[in-house]
C-alpha cells in the first residue's frame, strides 16, 4: 500500500469511528506561527491563561511530542445542536450542552488507533483533544479541513464551525493534504458583532478580553468596565459564531453524548443563584460546565445585564 493508499484508509477508517472529516498534513515546525505566537504572547493577549506561554517549543513542533513523528492527523466532530436554549436564559456556549467533549474524542481516536495499528501492524501515535501544547486549528487548517476565520476560529464550508479538533501524532508516513482557501472575503460580521471588542483585528483574538475567557478561564471579579457587555452569556459565547453567514450550512450532530440537556439548560438566573453543590454536580456531571465550579457559574450569573 503507498502513501496515497494509506491516507485514504486512514479517512475511510476515521468515518467509522465517528468522526465526521479527516485530514493529513506532514508533521514539521511552524515557521509562520512561530512569530505570531511571540507577538500574540508579548502583548499579554493570554491573559491569566499561562500554560499558553509554556512549551513553546512543542506548541510549534509536533516532533518534540512523539519520537519519530511523520504525520499529523486532524480529525472534526461536529456539535452543532439540534434544539437551543430559550432566549430568555442564562446562556452556555453550545458546545457545553452535552458530555464533556475531551472524553467523546478521546474515545473515538482510541477506537481509530487500535484500527490504524490493525491495519498496518505496530505504529507509534498520541492523540489529544485540548490535552497538551498542540495547535489544533492551525493543524486543521494545514490539512485541508477549513480556513482560519476572522474570528479565529477554524471554518469548513460543509459544516460551518460548530464543531470539535482533535489530532492524532503518528510515525506512519501519509499524504498530506492540501490547505483550503480563505472564504471569509470581505465580511467583517464577527468583529463587528463581539461585544467586548476581543476580535482587535481580522484573524487575531485578544483573549484577555473574550466573554469566554472571562467566564470560564478567569478565577477573580469579572472587570466592571464589562458590565452590561455580557449579553446573557454565562459559560463561554457563541455570538461570532451565530453570525458568520457560513453556520448557514453547519447541520445537527448524530452524537448522542452532545444531545442537549433540558434540565440543565433550562436554569433561570433565580435557578442558578438558588443552586446548591449537590443539584449542580446531579445536573453538569459529566459536563465541560463543571470546569467553572458552582461558585464561577454563580459569579458569571449575577455579572450579567438583567434578563428581558
Amino acid at each position: 500500500m503507498d502513501v496515497s493508499q494509506a491516507s485514504d484508509r486512514v479517512k475511510e477508517m476515521a468515518l467509522l469511528a465517528g468522526f465526521d472529516a479527516c485530514g493529513i498534513s506532514s508533521a514539521e515546525y511552524l515557521h509562520r506561527e512561530a512569530p505570531r505566537l511571540d507577538q500574540w504572547l508579548a502583548q499579554g493577549m493570554h491573559g491569566e491563561m499561562g500554560y499558553m506561554a509554556q512549551n513553546k517549543d512543542k506548541r510549534l513542533d509536533p516532533r518534540l511530542l512523539l519520537e519519530g513523528c511523520k504525520s499529523v492527523i486532524s480529525l472534526l466532530l461536529n456539535y452543532a445542536p439540534h434544539q437551543v436554549q430559550a432566549k430568555d436564559l442564562p446562556r452556555i456556549s453550545r458546545y457545553a450542552y452535552g458530555r464533556d467533549y475531551h472524553k467523546v474524542l478521546k474515545k473515538k481516536c482510541k477506537t481509530l488507533m487500535a484500527s490504524i495499528e490493525l491495519e498496518f501492524g505496530k505504529v507509534q501515535a498520541r492523540s489529544f483533544v485540548d490535552s497538551a501544547p498542540v495547535m489544533d486549528k492551525v493543524w486543521a487548517a494545514k490539512a485541508g479541513l477549513g480556513w482560519m476565520g476572522k474570528h479565529s476560529n477554524l471554518i469548513n464550508r460543509n459544516l460551518g464551525s460548530y464543531f470539535f479538533i482533535a489530532e492524532i501524532l503518528s510515525d506512519l508516513e501519509l499524504k498530506p493534504d492540501a490547505p483550503m482557501s480563505d472564504y471569509c472575503g470581505s465580511c467583517t460580521k464577527c468583529l463587528d458583532a463581539c461585544p467586548t471588542q476581543a476580535i482587535v483585528a481580522p484573524y487575531v483574538v485578544d483573549g484577555s478580553r473574550c466573554i469566554s475567557y472571562f467566564t470560564i478561564e478567569h478565577k477573580g471579579e469579572i472587570p466592571e468596565k464589562h458590565r452590561g457587555t455580557y449579553q446573557d452569556w454565562i459559560f463561554g459565547c457563541d455570538i461570532c459564531q451565530e453570525v458568520c453567514p457560513w453556520n448557514r450550512f453547519s447541520k445537527p450532530h448524530g452524537t448522542p453524548d452532545f444531545d442537549y440537556r433540558e434540565e440543565a439548560m433550562g436554569q433561570t438566573a433565580e435557578g442558578w443563584m438558588s443552586m446548591d453543590d449537590g443539584v449542580f454536580d446531579h445536573l453538569f456531571e459529566g459536563s465541560p460546565v463543571k470546569r467553572a465550579k458552582l461558585t464561577g457559574m454563580k459569579r458569571n450569573v449575577d455579572f450579567i445585564k438583567p434578563l428581558h
